[in-house]
């Protein structure tokens, strides 16, 4: 089936009254203070064409936590500075662990598996700080053009939360650091770390940052962000390891490359046509949207648009 661009709208309407209807929507992240509060049901979705034409449904244009969707535009700034040369730090691979995990870290010398769980998030930060300045500044500016919005910005109380509470991704930094991985000084990176994942933005705001990717690394403006290669590597590890231990059951569901975090969010990209980015809180085990993989689920079975 071929969707023409003007059936998008009925097909998101159909989606959020499907969502309405679903029992069972998860839990918000609880281990950031300042994320518990959320409800679970509330929902948003916005679809944006390669051109910036956006369409939405629900709290499409309600700001949220972006968390660690953000660590896909700071491994595309990374990547496009350092090319292949990032690899040699961190991996490609499906970690098969929890988001946070230590496991990996020992025996494979210090090398995270992929950039989306915090060790790997950590080093292509760090590695954009050393080249940059100001990794998440260089972020905030990114999307803040990408989206077309000027008033996108960090949430200081988020940021605080997660260094009250963020011993495990310090115990990450220091023993990566052990093993000569990490450039920065620790307590540098954590803070610009935990900058980058404080992020408020709306699904308007993140489908429209995130067109790049559908755009083969061209950027809203024209310019070349990543070449046609890069942008298909961001996309096959969004792929293979964008929804933290839960990859093989999005691909197998929605079928296109993903980005989730714990805020609620979910981008995902059809190369060539379109991206989308979905929020609603409420969690699953391993940390994503429960009403977001389920309406991802929804507008690739409607539309048939995957990557399959």
């Amino acid at each position: 089936m071929t969707i023409m661009s003007a059936q998008f709208q009925p097909f998101l309407d159909r989606i959020v009254a499907d969502i309405e209807r679903t029992p069972g929507r998860g839990r918000s992240a609880d281990y950031i203070p300042a994320l518990a509060a959320r409800d679970p049901r509330r929902f948003g979705m916005a679809v944006a064409e390669l051109d910036g034409t956006v369409y939405g449904v629900g709290e499409w244009r309600e700001p949220f936590s972006t968390q660690s969707i953000t660590k896909v535009f700071t491994l595309a700034l990374d990547l496009a500075r350092e090319g292949d040369e990032l690899w040699e730090h961190v991996g490609r691979e499906p970690s098969g662990n929890p988001f946070n995990s230590l496991v990996q870290l020992e025996y494979e010398n210090g090398i995270p598996r992929n950039p989306f769980i915090n060790a790997g998030a950590l080093v292509v930060t760090d590695r954009l700080q050393t080249r940059t300045g100001d990794a998440a500044g260089e972020l905030l500016a990114f999307l803040r053009a990408e989206s077309g919005n000027p008033a996108l910005d960090f949430d200081e109380e988020v940021a605080a939360s997660e260094t009250a509470h963020g011993d495990r991704n310090a115990a990450l930094a220091h023993f990566m650091a052990s093993y000569g991985n990490i450039d920065n000084d620790v307590p540098v990176l954590l803070g610009q770390y935990f900058r980058q994942c404080s992020v408020t933005a709306s699904c308007a705001d993140l489908a429209l940052a995130a067109g790049f990717l559908a755009r083969h690394g061209i950027r809203a403006d024209g310019s070349r962000l990543l070449t046609r290669s890069q942008a298909k590597q961001v996309n096959a590890v969004m792929l293979t390891c964008g929804t933290y231990d839960a990859a093989g059951d999005f691909a197998y569901r929605v079928g296109l490359p993903g980005k989730s975090g714990v805020g609620g969010g979910i981008i995902a990209v059809v190369p060539g046509r379109c991206t989308l980015c979905v929020w609603s809180p409420g969690l699953d085990e391993h940390g994503n949207s429960v009403a977001g993989v389920a309406a991802l689920d929804r507008f690739t079975t409607l539309t048939g648009l995957s990557v399959f």
